[in-house]
């Protein structure tokens, strides 16, 4: 995923920008930026984090770099943000998003006299550089920003910083929130909501989808307005999201109580529960909501150990990234040993993790583990944002079970039936997970339970993972 923080300020924003980017480093792994416009011009960092923390690594910018102008962000995959030189003049840039057509841009780019890029990622171009590319283009910045609102297919929401002010817009259907806040001394922008509370600023507007505004000290002025339809990442909610944040008015912790709630109304089996867990960090909200509808006790049966491995500091390698993850959970064996258990993820995606997570409890002494995904099964993979690092839908355990049921030849009205959960192929697919992970019994949150949870009108929000409609 990723995530950006940007500021306009009258005094030296770099605080600012140090402390709300940092606010982002739930939202990636591997790369981290700020770039500042001040009296030495622009000045730049970049630095890996994915065996530090963000604070770690920028300490020493923290004390060099100085200025009134400045964008931040935390990035999954390419090193940003990047300076550019153009013919619009300098600037930097960071994106957040998914570009599906990037070797059709990039090939359109070199035929209208672009030579080379230079951003190379595991020898694919750095589509932040990409970006820019196409901006620099056109005859301004509000030209260039809307163009590439309209040719990327995917999702794309980014910051621009001039010598100005900051150009920030949104996705153009809003796939990703961009928010902006304000005190006395400028104007801030941001993924996260909660990212300026504690520095002083009060919100001040959501960007609608494909909005674009630019931002001064002085005021904030709307280049293109927002557009009507929108498809917010619905699973935004769900996982990604930090619970402090709101998005389209709607907090994250309160939507996972309520997903928690509707997964308890629909669990009317009259199976015995000692109590009710959730798989920190995310999952525990879910499973508060969960312990609230139905009035099992909820308990922490494992207790994540964050001091030295919190989340940002996660390889790319799936094997250490399970190895990591179990290292994390601390079992307390007085409250596993002998119990019967509901545990409560926020999804699953390849299932290795919840898998080992169970074995775990089994061996810790548990006498049956229930699992209620917080989300139904993910079937598609995302086309709009880098929520996974999964490389093919076929890492999906979703997808490996179809396969041994149907084979390989797949029709997309089959995979829509799978997508059911009132169809007999769906049932036989929770089951085939159900005895493969090990679980006493399995059920997922249904769609309609879900969107009821988030509370936007459904067209308002992307499911695609889930059903497949875009």
């Amino acid at each position: 995923m990723g995530g950006f923080f940007g500021a306009v300020s009258k005094e030296n924003c770099v605080p600012d920008i140090f402390f709300g980017t940092d606010y982002h480093s739930h939202l990636g792994t591997r790369r981290a930026g700020m770039a500042i416009y001040g009296e030495q011009g622009f000045e730049r960092a970049i630095h890996n984090i994915e065996n530090s923390p963000f604070r770690t690594k920028f300490e020493k910018d923290f004390d060099e770099l100085n200025g009134h102008l400045g964008i931040g962000c935390i990035s999954d995959f390419d090193p940003q943000p990047l300076l550019v030189n153009s013919h619009l003049g300098s600037f930097a840039i960071t994106t957040i998003g998914k570009i599906n057509n990037a070797e059709e841009l990039i090939r359109d780019c070199f035929d209208n006299g672009c030579t080379h890029f230079m951003g190379m990622s595991h020898g694919n171009t750095n589509h932040t550089e990409l970006v820019a590319a196409l901006i620099s283009r056109h005859k301004s910045f509000e030209e260039g920003i809307r163009y590439v609102q309209e040719k990327i297919d995917g999702s794309m929401s980014l910051l621009l910083l001039t010598d100005r002010g900051i150009y920030a817009a949104r996705d153009r259907v809003g796939r990703t929130p961009v928010v902006l806040g304000k005190k006395d001394t400028g104007y801030c922008v941001a993924f996260e909501s909660f990212s300026y509370l504690n520095l002083g600023y009060t919100d001040y507007k959501e960007l609608g989808p494909g909005e674009i505004v630019f931002m001064t000290p002085d005021g904030v002025e709307t280049i293109a307005p927002p557009r009507k339809q929108m498809k917010i990442c619905s699973f935004l909610w769900v996982y990604y999201g930090y619970p402090t944040s709101t998005y389209e008015g709607i907090n994250v912790e309160e939507m996972r109580y309520k997903c928690g709630a509707m997964l308890a109304k629909r669990d009317q089996e009259g199976i015995h529960i000692d109590s009710v867990a959730g798989v920190p960090d995310s999952g525990t909200p879910h499973a508060v909501g969960y312990a609230n509808k139905s009035g099992i006790p909820f308990s922490r049966p494992f207790i994540k150990y964050t001091p030295t491995w919190p989340r940002s500091f996660m390889p790319t390698s799936q094997n250490q990234r399970s190895l990591i993850a179990k290292m994390k959970l601390i079992p307390v064996h007085s409250l596993i040993q002998d119990k019967s258990l509901l545990l409560i993820d926020d999804s699953i995606v390849r299932g290795t993790q919840l898998r080992e997570t169970t074995e775990f409890l089994y061996q810790s002494g548990a006498r049956e583990v229930h699992i209620r995904p917080a989300c139904p099964p993910l079937i598609y993979g995302c086309k709009f944002l880098n929520f996974s690092r999964s490389s093919s839908e076929m890492d999906l355990i979703t997808r490996r079970v179809i396969r041994e049921l149907e084979g390989d030849d797949v029709s997309p009205e089959k995979l829509e039936e799978y997508a059911d959960p009132d169809s007999k192929c769906y049932c036989q697919m929770v089951e085939e997970i159900r005895k493969k992970m090990n679980f006493t019994s399995l059920k997922f949150h249904r769609l309609d339970d879900l969107i009821e949870s988030i509370g936007l009108d459904p067209c308002q929000l992307c499911t695609y993972c889930w059903n497949g409609k875009e």
